[in-house]
């Protein structure tokens, strides 16, 4: 008996028959439905591989546009491996979780440099590369050259488990994902499962009534026993913005750090040395803008309340307050054109303050 029947038993999520309707109905629904997203447009496995390490984490359309924009700068592998690593991280900026960037530079380097430039076929290639998961590698593996292998993400779990109305995980989780999988159209299928969960079968108030394999769910909505995000933290924050004569001072972040590694960011101010004195401005933009760009002189010398953002990383929601102040005494950093900002590995809440203040 071939290893592939031998999966279709009745230890998966469902017994045979159903499974076979599962597959059918799914695959159908995402025929006539998947969204048109840029990355679908081909199985050329260097955007297949681009755009899987972006959606790591990160929503869909939060992507879209990082990924023209990343695909213009490096259009090939060997392109984004001759790349200076700075100007990698530059066009990830705004996307968040960086060492994925570095990853994905120091993976391409190797498929140039060791590889001759030819991608792994298999998911047990594309793992052996930096940055590369067990989900990532599948993911590719499948869409790109339609290996067989099931992939497992958060989506995939959610619908997992609602529709056999079972909390199953780790090793038992990718089990009943490979015994369901379509062997016909591996990359499709595993599209499908994914796209059902990100826009049918979601976290909360799940679109029952509109999913295609609602007669073979065993939950019907959410699964009891859900476990409970984790709650959110809340922190504050001043940056200082120093914008003269079209510079801008900016400081690096330690490539040491846990987070955003030798990223550039507005020198970050105490609370209670910003609040000394303060002075707000209501209509910044009409005051600091000529033509939709920031005026030549931003900093006068005082010290003012331009704006205030909020910006999320990870678990934890910041109020970020912007001042119109020089950086606090003995910061290092270094003086940057207003041109060269595009080309600048900026961190994505550098960005945001930048634009909003009409300097990027």
């Amino acid at each position: 008996m071939r290893e592939s029947s031998m999966r279709e038993s009745k230890t998966g999520p469902f017994p045979k028959t159903k499974s076979a309707m599962f597959r059918e109905r799914l695959l159908a629904w995402y025929d006539a439905h998947a969204r048109d997203l840029p990355w679908r447009a081909s199985r050329d496995p260097y955007r297949v591989w681009v755009s899987e390490i972006m959606l790591q984490q990160t929503r869909v359309a939060a992507v879209i546009e990082h990924y023209h924009e990343f695909l213009r700068r490096f259009p090939t592998v060997e392109k984004l491996a001759r790349s200076r690593e700075a100007s990698v991280l530059a066009a990830w900026s705004g996307l968040g979780y960086y060492r994925r960037a570095r990853m994905l530079h120091a993976a391409a380097k190797v498929v140039v440099r060791e590889l001759d430039g030819k991608f792994p076929v298999t998911g047990k290639g594309w793992r052996e590369l930096h940055g590369i998961g067990r989900y990532t590698a599948a993911a590719i593996a499948s869409i790109a050259f339609g290996e067989d292998i099931a992939v497992v993400d958060g989506n995939v779990e959610r619908v997992l488990q609602r529709a056999t109305g079972k909390r199953i995980a780790g090793e038992e989780l990718w089990r009943h994902a490979d015994r369901l999988l379509d062997r016909a159209r591996p990359g499709d299928f595993n599209q499908a499962m994914m796209e059902l969960g990100a826009t049918v079968c979601t976290p909360r108030a799940p679109a029952c009534l509109t999913c295609p394999v609602v007669e073979l769910c065993a939950t019907r909505g959410e699964l009891t026993g859900a476990a409970k995000a984790e709650k959110q933290r809340k922190r504050e924050i001043h940056y200082a913005l120093d914008f003269r004569d079209g510079r801008v001072f900016l400081v690096q972040r330690p490539q040491d750090a846990g987070l955003m590694a030798g990223m550039w960011e507005l020198p970050e101010m105490d609370a209670a040395v910003a609040r000394a004195g303060e002075k707000q401005i209501p209509h910044f933009v009409r005051n600091d803008k000529t033509n939709g760009r920031a005026s030549e002189n931003f900093y006068s010398g005082a010290k003012e309340l331009l704006f205030t953002v909020r910006h999320s990383i990870t678990v934890t929601d910041y109020t970020v307050h912007v001042w119109r102040t020089a950086a606090p005494g003995g910061t290092s950093g270094a003086w940057v054109a207003s041109d060269r900002l595009k080309r600048v590995a900026l961190t994505g809440l550098a960005r945001k303050a930048l634009r909003k203040a009409g300097v990027l």
